[in-house]
């Protein structure tokens, strides 16, 4: 692998029934995302978890729940998500952003 040099990760902490639009949240930020032009968006859904109300959301059988926690990650240079981000502040509501300098690897 090689550096393609420095970056920055927007790491947005949101839950599966978080909606703007009547579409949730993480879609969202995927479209919105591509529509920028940023290198890429992943969703990731969590399998427990609990955020600012301290209620615990979980897959385990006996308390499913279907407002899991959902992680979208957004990885580009750091001014292109810098311009990005007065999107996630639209959409985010209660939910957490997270930004992070990384070192891009090819």
């Amino acid at each position: 692998m090689r550096s393609t040099g420095r970056g920055l990760r927007a790491t947005v902490f949101t839950r599966e029934g978080d909606l703007w639009h009547r579409r949730p949240v993480f879609s969202e930020i995927v479209h919105r995302a591509r529509k920028a032009g940023l290198a890429g968006a992943s969703v990731f859904r969590g399998i427990e978890g609990f955020g600012v109300s301290s209620q615990i959301h979980t897959t385990r059988l006996l308390s499913l729940s279907d407002d899991l926690p959902v992680v979208v990650v957004i990885v580009d240079d750091e001014s292109r998500v810098r311009e990005f981000l007065p999107e996630l502040e639209e959409v985010v509501g209660d939910g957490l952003v997270v930004l992070d300098e990384v070192k891009v690897m090819h």
